[in-house]
């Protein structure tokens, strides 16, 4: 079966997608706190990030490691209001880049994002290793 990664379009289809997302984040009033300010770097991590996810290369595993995304969310507090609306806005995002609107990979989607915006903000809050979540890898998800 193909991967999540060849059927949303490869890092093409991908980058376009966390383009428009970042975009939106940057501007919405909820998620401001947490995106602050633009970051070059940014749009680039997130697509190697969601690409090795959904069985892409594993350049975000390679090039940065999971430690990573950990430091990058601890102390931003990320409240459920933010996780929430995290979530609303990289699904609304989705359409605007032209990715498939197919069912089950919306569905996939959708939960792999859910996911780690739950990961995202128990390590916001985490003041110890221990209270960090368990993930340590770049989680791999499929249909």
């Amino acid at each position: 079966m193909e991967s999540l990664y060849q059927f949303a379009g490869g890092d093409e289809a991908l980058h376009r997608l966390e383009e428009i997302f970042y975009d939106k984040a940057l501007a919405d009033p909820v998620l401001r706190e947490v995106f602050p300010v633009r970051q070059p770097t940014h749009v680039d991590h997130l697509t190697w990030f969601t690409a090795e996810s959904f069985g892409g290369p594993a350049r975000f595993t390679r090039e940065l490691g999971f430690a990573y995304i950990i430091d990058a969310h601890r102390g931003l507090r990320i409240t459920d209001a933010q996780r929430q609306r995290f979530v609303e806005v990289y699904l609304e995002s989705l359409d605007a880049a032209g990715l498939p609107a197919d069912e089950k990979f919306r569905a996939a989607v959708r939960e792999h994002v859910e996911f780690g915006a739950q990961v995202a903000q128990q390590n916001s809050h985490a003041r110890t290793d221990a209270e960090l979540h368990p993930l340590r890898e770049v989680p791999h998800w499929t249909w």
